[in-house]
């Protein structure tokens, strides 16, 4: 359909078209003043993202556009709405209650219900790339409308601050009852560790420890030496078993030393007197029984000497073997105190683990005391509502145009409607279209009737004479 054949359409219904717009529009401007104004307070609030003054650490996802829809399923919540009702006791108005009767004809709960007509009355939106929310509602009065707004903001900070509270709360409670069961822990570890350092007399400085390894080190080193001179001894007491004559304590005693002086004296004299006297003088037999005499005597001092070298071998014997119980006793000791002190280690460890666990829960414990009496949220009012000095709807002129609009639409469709279901030639194309036969010429349009002038006469008959007729009674046939 062309544009002109449009045209010639609706030129063609004017009149029905003239009708439903007119109807159209005064039918949405009666309604829209007969409609019930309502008025809307819009109020605001702002999230500060601020680190929190008791953690000292950014409130989490405060960046996320989740963060803010989730701020704002928060104000559209039940727990908000129910909060409104109570603060304001809407509850008991008549006019809820009459409301609720003939919605509900009773049925439920009266706070449910009107929590639900409060929210369908309210909007919330988050403004973008900021962290503001605003908050507006709609009612029949404007201060009506105002407070329901505020109120609503006032709930929100309300239940914000319990939802950051009551966590807290609950964490405070567990973290109190962790604190007791570590500082149980805690007690008894010490206990423990006390105890067995009592058992084992083990000192906190460990000097217990280090005398006693002091103690094995002198034995260790007496051993050592004991064992040398216990070598030595056993060697001169073999020595002294095959050459005892020859044993330095032998050849050092001054008695023995000063009896061989005498036995060397006495050969020298038994000898003189036997060359000058002869083996049978008496002089010669006294002074050869005077020689054996200080021979056994120098023998059995000889034998004396060397018998303390073998007593002098028993005792650096036994000396060793008492050192060597000793280092092994004191050896024995030192491996029981480093047992007990590893022990002890290990006690102490779990003191200090037990420690250093009570002493974060009890640090959590008092952030979370701290956070649970927190009376400061991080969202402010950032304006609060007013009641409204105008209408927001509804808006007379505004409907009144869309109404002209929607009926110059409904009129153009109802027009095109009749054109289909009762077509009219409006055109040479409509007579092509509807014979399926060649359009040879168009006759132009005459005039409407009692406008009709007649022609001059030259125009008249070069008109004719064109179209091959000639006028009356100049030989022409007609």
């Amino acid at each position: 359909m062309t544009p002109s054949k449009l045209f010639f359409i609706l030129r063609a219904r004017w009149l029905l078209l003239s009708l439903v717009i007119v109807l159209t529009t005064v039918t949405a401007a009666v309604v829209s003043l007969r409609l019930t104004k309502m008025y809307v307070a819009t109020t605001s609030v702002v999230i500060d993202a601020k680190p929190d003054p008791v953690s000292a650490m950014m409130y989490p996802g405060l960046s996320s556009p989740a963060f803010m829809n989730t701020q704002v399923d928060v104000i559209n919540s039940d727990r908000v709405a129910l909060l409104v009702i109570r603060e304001l006791k809407l509850t008991e108005l008549p006019v809820f209650r009459e409301q609720w009767q003939r919605s509900t004809k009773g049925v439920g709960s009266m706070e449910q219900w009107l929590a639900g007509v409060l929210r369908g009355a309210m909007d919330v939106r988050p403004a973008k790339e900021s962290n503001v929310l605003t908050v507006t509602y709609k009612a029949p009065s404007p201060e009506f409308a105002a407070q329901m707004a505020n109120a609503f903001v006032k709930a929100y900070l309300a239940i914000n601050l319990e939802l950051r509270v009551e966590p807290a709360r609950q964490y405070a409670g567990y973290f109190g009852e962790q604190a007791k069961a570590a500082r149980d822990k805690l007690e008894e570890a010490k206990h423990k560790l006390s105890v067995y350092e009592r058992e084992n007399g083990i000192l906190a400085s460990d000097e217990r420890l280090d005398v006693e390894t002091t103690r094995l080190n002198e034995l260790s080193s007496q051993l050592v030496g004991m064992q040398a001179v216990a070598a030595e001894s056993s060697s001169r007491q073999t020595q002294a078993g095959s050459s005892g004559d020859r044993l330095p304590e032998v050849l050092n005693n001054s008695l023995v030393v000063q009896l061989r002086a005498d036995l060397g004296r006495g050969e020298s004299r038994l000898q003189e007197l036997s060359t000058r006297l002869g083996d049978a003088h008496p002089q010669v037999q006294e002074a050869r029984a005077s020689v054996a005499e200080m021979r056994t005597r120098l023998e059995t001092e000889a034998r004396r000497v060397t018998g303390g070298v073998a007593v002098a071998n028993n005792i650096n014997r036994q000396r060793e073997a008492d050192l060597r119980a000793s280092l092994e006793q004191q050896r024995a000791k030192v491996i029981k105190l480093k047992a007990a002190r590893d022990e002890a280690g290990v006690l102490m460890r779990e003191v200090e683990g037990a420690q250093r666990a009570y002493e974060g829960i009890t640090t959590r414990l008092n952030q979370t005391n701290l956070e649970s009496q927190n009376t400061q949220s991080n969202v402010n009012v950032l304006s609060a509502a007013v009641p409204p000095l105008q209408a927001a709807s509804p808006n007379v002129k505004l409907n009144t145009v869309l109404a002209f609009v929607v009926g110059l639409v409904l009129a153009g469709g109802l027009a095109l409607v009749l054109e289909l279901l009762d077509r009219k030639v409006r055109g040479a194309d409509d007579v092509t279209q509807m014979l399926k036969l060649p359009m040879l010429g168009v006759l132009p349009a005459g005039p409407k009737p009692g406008r009709h002038k007649p022609l001059p006469a030259a125009q008249e008959q070069r008109l004719l004479s064109e179209s091959g007729w000639a006028a009356p009674g100049k030989g022409h046939a007609a």
